[in-house]
């Protein structure tokens, strides 16, 4: 149950990130609001992530997730730049998730 509650975790910290991009600086109220909110949201659950699993394991998952997820939003929603060495990078990091979950035990 731990690692789906750092799955959502991180689909949070995908959402406070990409909120600093439309809240303009933290200067538009409504989206200064869900990006705070996204970001409690994502450290409640990861705390109590961390209950279960190890703290190193929890985080580099955690920021790994959202780093993915946010580099994603940021090719598709803001026209980044989507090339080769981008997209392999950003696979290299699934890999790396993939990679602890698996020799933590997965559970």
């Amino acid at each position: 149950m731990s690692w789906y509650v750092l799955l959502v975790a991180g689909l949070f910290e995908i959402a406070w990130a990409v909120g600093l991009e439309y809240s303009d600086g933290l200067s538009k109220p409504v989206p200064t609001a869900a990006t705070v909110l996204a970001l409690v949201v994502s450290m409640v659950l990861l705390a109590r992530a961390v209950e279960n699993l190890p703290v190193g394991t929890a985080y580099a998952v955690w920021t790994g997730i959202g780093a993915v997820g946010t580099a994603t939003l940021g090719i598709v929603l803001f026209e980044e730049p989507a090339d080769l060495a981008r997209i392999g990078f950003i696979g290299v990091i699934v890999v790396g998730i993939v990679g602890l979950h698996a020799s933590s035990g997965g559970h």
